[in-house]
């Protein structure tokens, strides 16, 4: 049993076993619920976009000249090591776990050990309000932490534990590591080999939905993934060695050697030739100097033969799911308006990597209510902010805030503002009968006691989400 398809580097084990008995796909483990699906993210430094090359002069940190050359990505960190691009791809990844989880588990694959260094440095630099919570925040993992290390990874693999959060490593990591949690699998290094890149991929396609693990990101800051991807044997049928005639005892009578098409790929390229400083003291340069910004960030997903990537606007990739749940917007109306449906949905679309805070800042429509914007991408539907639906709301239904006596109208009305000024997440009781204005009117028994009761309260809280949402 194997997890790594037939490739050249792998060829002898699979001669000497034989062709599979049977064969389960990636992409097949993703439909049939056992393996997390995946988004990969490709992001570009200017200097990976465009190489790099020294000025004239160019001094490293230990005063050597850097020689002239145009280096490109599969030269960083082991011919020359760029300490602002190493901070630049720290910077981004920061601010991707704000914009998502700072909890989330994320192991960063390096170039080396002193890499993995390099980027930890970064990385704490940059969360120190984190690491002043817990100092095991961010940790290296590589061969030189020796028990160290290992204690932080079966923390990090522990589903209870919450630090350490970040690992940076460089090639431990690779394969025998049950990571259950893992939601962020980073590429800072260029991945040679196709079976490499699977073994690097698998830390993250464990499932753990009592965790709320159900998919992952790969963030690839060196174009390995994609171009990897793109593979035609990535997650199609394992090309097979030899086929073999059988009689009617089921003895082999004959093997027959089968070429495939396509099945010798091109060599790997050759890492870069490391130049080595005179005296031999270190093997790579270090330029400390320089400004490098990411240049780009793409967005992929596997097209519906799961062979290839395609690259997805996050805008376009959210309707899409939408439109995989609800054939229209009458339909997802009418399932949005009863609460319990609406949690389902939100869970249903968190389940695909989509939250609505992301995809109002991606579409540009930070006062858009989540209902507005969904139908709006996914059907081209009118779009209206949370103000102006509340505003409408009063004009069409009255009634519902004159039921419970002026103070109650007032806490409706007052909820009703809150949810036009920050959203749906102000309608949760009773948190928001405790913050003003609405606890000016007393405690949450007191105002409870205004409606008649906690189920008359959340009766009319029901209604005014329904009416908001009604056609």
């Amino acid at each position: 049993m194997t997890a790594t398809p037939l490739r050249d580097d792998n060829r002898d084990t699979y001669r000497y076993f034989g062709n599979p008995i049977y064969e389960y796909s990636l992409r097949q483990g993703i439909e049939d619920g056992f393996l997390a699906p995946y988004r990969v993210h490709r992001v570009i430094t200017e200097w990976d976009a465009a190489g790099w090359r020294p000025s004239r002069g160019d001094l490293d940190r230990y005063g050597r000249e850097i020689p002239d050359d145009e280096y490109r990505t599969q030269d960083f960190e082991r011919v020359v090591a760029l300490r602002a691009r190493t901070q630049a791809i720290a910077k981004h990844l920061s601010g991707f776990l704000r914009k998502t989880d700072r909890y989330a588990k994320t192991i960063v694959f390096c170039v080396d050990q002193e890499h993995a260094a390099e980027m930890r440095q970064a990385l704490v630099a940059l969360n120190q309000d984190m690491v002043a919570q817990h100092p095991d925040y961010i940790c290296r993992v590589t061969a030189d932490e020796g028990e160290i290390g290992r204690a932080h990874l079966g923390r990090f693999q522990d589903v209870d534990t919450r630090t350490p959060t970040i690992l940076t490593t460089s090639q431990l990591l690779t394969t025998g590591v049950d990571a259950p949690t893992c939601k962020n699998v980073v590429l800072a290094r260029v991945v040679g080999s196709m079976s490499e890149f699977k073994q690097i991929i698998g830390r993250g396609t464990r499932v753990r939905d009592d965790y709320g693990k159900l998919w992952f990101n790969i963030l690839d800051y060196t174009g390995s993934a994609t171009r990897l991807f793109a593979d035609p044997a990535f997650d199609g049928d394992p090309a097979r060695l030899t086929e073999e005639e059988l009689d009617a005892a089921g003895e082999t009578i004959g093997v027959t050697e089968i070429p495939q098409p396509g099945a010798e790929p091109e060599p790997e390229p050759a890492p870069p030739e490391v130049v080595e400083p005179p005296g031999g003291e270190r093997r790579k340069f270090y330029f400390d100097g320089g400004q490098v910004e990411i240049a780009a960030h793409l967005v992929y997903e596997l097209d519906p033969s799961g062979a290839q990537l395609r690259v997805v606007r996050y805008t376009d990739y959210a309707a899409e799911s939408v439109r995989s749940l609800f054939p229209t917007s009458k339909a997802l109306r009418e399932a949005w308006r009863d609460a319990a449906r609406r949690s389902e949905i939100v869970q249903r679309l968190a389940e695909r990597g989509i939250s609505f805070d992301q995809l109002a800042e991606a579409a540009g429509q930070p006062e858009a209510d989540p209902f507005d914007l969904i139908c709006h991408l996914a059907f081209n539907a009118p779009l209206r902010t949370r103000r102006e639906r509340a505003r409408e709301l009063r004009a069409r239904a009255p009634d519902i805030f004159t039921k419970y006596g002026a103070e109650g109208r007032a806490i409706l009305e007052e909820l009703l503002e809150k949810y036009a000024a920050h959203g749906e997440a102000e309608f949760v009781l009773p948190d928001v009968l405790k913050v003003p204005p609405i606890s000016n009117h007393g405690q949450v028994a007191d105002i409870i006691r205004l409606f008649g009761g906690p189920e008359q309260l959340r009766a009319a809280v029901a209604e005014l989400q329904e009416q908001l949402y009604a056609a």
